[in-house]
């Protein structure tokens, strides 16, 4: 029989945990200064805290305490994540549970502001991942783009045709190097979200994690959690597939490389804005180069140390994500909330963590509204039309 604060939530627990990077019950019991087998109890649903205990939690894992009482926002969708094999569980852990706000989030502000409609057409056609061939894929990227009339020369800002199409999309520092982007479509309202990694971040970098993450929304919606972990590394070939023919069209970038070397690449990823290593696989998947000419420039790439930083990676400033943090000041600037009703009454984690997600400034939460002063002109001698000063109208640009 459970004890203790009525209506606790057993998988908050587990959820701000790895939220807080902290990885074991015994971790988060030495922190709160209490029993290890008294959190094991909490997170295993088998008491439930009492409230000076609850309240305990809630400022030990910076949350308010009704973050506990809160229903879970739980997708059947498995979360198709970017990261390497010698990713930490505890970062791993932490990724997932960002997801898990980025749609709370994108959720709660769906009650306010009228976000863009899902644009995904069925382009499997009935198929499934298993049935997928690259040149299906090819030709799902050529019709995807033809549906969002991109045209077939450079996407240059993937991030942007994300959010239009509906598409809900955070950007976080990760703290590692080990983890990239991840997808996950949302239960109930089945739009999906995806999380980019701010790390190790370059603009043909964001793009192509962008683009994967594209590619799992379109042609993995329908696989289950234990597809998922048994066909992982082909789940993420097609995904990379998807990606570069999404960005590097057959029909038009590959005429367009005049000279198989780093070079002539380099000078592509200009116009492109795709990386050198991006291309060299592209060419090869596209039978373009040979293999042996493919490791050849692999080789020469690895020599001039581009492996870390690619020449041009600085030069172009790197896009974020605008629908979380538009709604949140829009919601704001309308009077719809304030920003403390917002925190009192919606939202039960930190504000900080709130303003990651939405891309907002450190701090938004904080600072008060502005107060809007209205302004008359002062009364004196008109001037004589011919004294007057032609005016000139300058319209704004739609945003």
């Amino acid at each position: 029989m459970r004890v203790g604060t009525p209506g606790f939530v057993p998988e908050r627990l587990s959820e701000i945990r790895a939220a807080r990077r902290i990885l074991s019950m015994t971790e988060l019991a030495r922190m709160l200064g209490v029993n290890p087998a008294a959190v094991s109890r909490w997170e295993n649903g088998i008491h439930a805290p009492d409230v000076d205990a609850l309240s305990d939690l809630a400022r030990e894992l910076r949350v308010r305490r009704e973050y506990f009482l809160r229903p879970m926002h739980v997708s059947d969708h498995p979360m198709f994540s970017r990261s390497y094999a010698s990713a930490l569980k505890r970062d791993t852990s932490y990724q997932g549970s960002q997801m898990q706000w980025l749609q709370e989030i994108s959720s709660t502000l769906q009650h306010y502001v009228d976000f863009p409609e899902v644009d995904i057409p069925n382009v499997m056609k009935g198929l499934t991942y298993k049935q997928l061939r690259d040149e299906d894929i090819e030709g799902i990227a050529q019709d995807l783009r033809a549906h969002w009339n991109l045209g077939q020369g450079p996407c240059l800002n993937v991030l942007e045709v994300l959010e239009r199409i509906g598409i809900v999309v955070g950007s976080i520092e990760m703290g590692t190097s080990k983890l990239d982007g991840l997808c996950s479509w949302s239960q109930g309202e089945e739009r999906p979200h995806i999380l980019l990694a701010s790390d190790k971040m370059s603009l043909p970098r964001r793009q192509m994690d962008a683009a994967h993450e594209l590619g799992h929304a379109v042609l993995h919606r329908g696989v289950t959690e234990a597809e998922l972990k048994a066909d992982l590394k082909e789940i993420e070939r097609q995904a990379f597939r998807f990606a570069s023919a999404f960005l590097m069209p057959a029909t038009t970038y590959v005429y367009e490389v005049k000279h198989y070397s780093l070079a002539g690449l380099l000078s592509l990823k200009e116009k492109w804005r795709v990386s050198v290593k991006a291309q060299i696989r592209r060419l090869k998947d596209l039978d373009v180069i040979p293999d042996h000419h493919a490791t050849q420039l692999h080789k020469s790439y690895s020599a001039r140390g581009w492996q870390k930083e690619e020449p041009m990676d600085r030069e172009w400033p790197i896009p974020e994500p605008s629908l979380l943090r538009d709604a949140l000041n829009l919601i704001v600037d309308s009077g719809t909330r304030t920003k403390a009703q917002l925190l009192a009454e919606e939202f039960t984690m930190h504000p900080a963590d709130i303003e990651n997600l939405s891309c907002l400034p450190s701090g938004w939460f904080n600072k008060g509204e502005a107060s809007i002063v209205q302004l008359t002109l002062k009364a004196g001698p008109q001037k004589n039309a011919d004294q007057s000063m032609p005016g000139e109208i300058i319209p704004f640009s739609k945003r």
